[in-house]
């Protein structure tokens, strides 16, 4: 997949450029020039759909663009959260989402909009222009857009969820649309696209799992079962119906997974959820696709500040690092906190694999890639090639225990799935018998907190239960009101969605009002 996207999305970069540097030749020009391309001109053959696709999936890597000075844009998703903190306070836009202040000017609230209305954007034009190229591969052709499809849910389901109500634009847009300067358009219609692309998604001739990291039959089904669980609570509260989807769309997943666990499955270790030979593979569902050639891994932002981890030697920002409190919160013998095994390190080597030393703290171990920056006498390749993971086998396992909870309490397969989860920790698990429906409610909460922490999807959990895990009490409290150890700031109502970006306000009169609270 990433070489794919490269070769791919290089032909569209290129025709970019052609037709920026031509349009101002037309009036001196008697003739067509013949290499002039065009969005017409350019969807003519089978590879050009490839391309544009390639060139889709290529911008979902803004997540992990600069965001200023020792940041990151995916931080707008950990940073609120209260399970990090950050030993730099060299950026005002990430001191701002930690303090719970941001508003429309914090710049990593506007990268998420440009980003993810770019995805929209380049799906949008695959999704105009590829059914009219022939002659081409009626197969081919219902894959390349089945996977437009997805990648524009996919952009709507953050969008919708970071903004609420938010344009909806399904076409190609110009200077001159109609609809140029769009509306917001409720969330419930927002959903309504997601969920119908997805389904096109699902019946596009999808392989189960995809190797070379495009969209996958199991990923969108992980995706449509997460939908359905997010509608199911606020601000929509579909409740059972949709607790139901979720748990009858996850157990599809769980049930292949069951037949054909060398294709689906957890990874035996921790480790093995970072090591880059693992990219798109067993349980790495989906995931976003980096590689030096083009861009590393963006997860470095976690290393510790100014401390010699990798062969870089004394470097990284230390703007992303876990709370104590979060790290103290993992249950005795829970292998995720033992240091270099699960998700935290607190000891490293000097440059990557020299001496070891103590860190002094416990840092993110989740997405350090030592095939790259270098292990025990390993020095490392250099080359960060890890992809950053979107959804997991794991978290379908929990999407699926928290459903089924929630249509009629916790079943066999629902507890089984919570203690596939658990035996990996090496914790133990009580049977069926040893829950009530509030209790394991509580028991698969605090396990997508421990679990799925750092990958963007902590932030997203609190929004549609509106509750937050309390590492003091092992409970959870109310969000409005919660106080946030990282920055002793209670959480309000207006946090229950992002502000619009203003230069969008500024661009767009018709993006009004404001969200509550900015």
């Amino acid at each position: 997949m990433k070489n794919y996207i490269y070769k791919k999305a290089s032909i569209v970069f290129l025709s970019g450029v052609l037709i920026a540097g031509f349009v101002g030749c037309s009036s001196f020009l008697e003739e067509q020039d013949p290499s002039n391309l065009t969005p017409d001109s350019f969807y003519t053959i089978p590879d050009h759909a490839e391309a544009a696709l390639a060139a889709v999936y290529a911008d979902t890597r803004f997540i992990g663009g600069g965001s200023g000075i020792f940041s990151v844009t995916w931080q707008l998703l950990e940073a609120p959260t209260g399970t990090s903190t950050t030993e730099t306070a060299q950026n005002s836009d990430l001191n701002n989402l930690y303090g719970l202040i941001y508003d429309g000017r914090t710049q990593h609230v506007i990268n998420w909009w440009n980003g993810l209305y770019r995805v929209i954007a380049q799906a949008n034009l695959v999704l105009d222009k590829v059914p009219s190229i022939t002659p081409m591969d009626e197969s081919q052709k219902t894959k390349v857009l089945g996977e437009a499809r997805f990648l524009r849910a996919w952009a709507y389901f953050y969008a919708v969820r970071l903004w609420g109500d938010i344009p909806l634009i399904t076409t190609p847009q110009t200077a001159s649309s109609e609809d140029f300067r769009p509306s917001p358009t409720s969330q419930q219609e927002i959903y309504a696209l997601i969920i119908e692309d997805l389904k096109a998604a699902e019946a596009a001739g999808l392989p189960w799992m995809d190797e070379s990291g495009r969209a996958s039959l199991a990923a969108t089904k992980s995706l449509l079962s997460k939908v359905y669980l997010t509608m199911a609570g606020f601000p929509l509260n579909m409740g059972t119906s949709h607790y139901q989807l979720a748990a009858d769309k996850s157990k599809e997943v769980v049930d292949y997974a069951n037949s054909n666990p060398v294709s689906i499955n957890l990874f035996p270790t921790y480790k093995a959820i970072h090591n880059e030979n693992n990219d798109n593979k067993l349980e790495h569902i989906f995931m976003l696709q980096y590689n030096v050639i083009v861009a590393g891994n963006p997860m470095n932002d976690m290393f510790p500040n100014f401390k010699p981890v990798t062969f870089a030697g004394p470097s990284g920002t230390g703007s992303t690092v876990p709370t104590e409190e979060f790290y103290a919160s993992f249950e005795p013998g829970d292998k995720r906190a033992v240091n270099q095994e699960g998700f935290f390190y607190t000891t490293y080597y000097t440059n990557g694999s020299g001496a070891e030393f103590d860190l002094g703290a416990p840092y993110i171990f989740k997405h350090f890639n030592q095939i790259a920056l270098g292990s025990k006498d390993q020095p490392g390749t250099r080359a960060n090639n890890l992809n950053v993971p979107l959804i997991r086998f794991a978290e379908v396992l929990l999407i699926y225990a928290e459903a089924q909870n929630e249509v009629g309490g916790p079943n066999v397969l629902a507890v089984e799935s919570l203690t596939r989860i658990r035996d990996r920790a090496g914790l133990s698990t009580p049977s069926v018998g040893g829950f009530t429906k509030d209790t394991f409610r509580d028991a698969v909460y605090r396990e997508r907190w421990h679990e799925l922490c750092y990958e963007q999807i902590t932030w997203f959990d609190m929004i549609r239960l509106r509750k937050v895990y309390n590492e003091g009490t092992n409970g959870f409290d109310q969000f409005e009101g919660h106080v946030n150890p990282s920055s002793n700031q209670a959480l309000q109502a207006r946090h229950y969605l992002m502000p619009f970006p203003l230069p969008e306000m500024q661009n767009n009169p018709n993006l009004t009002p404001q969200n509550p609270g900015y």
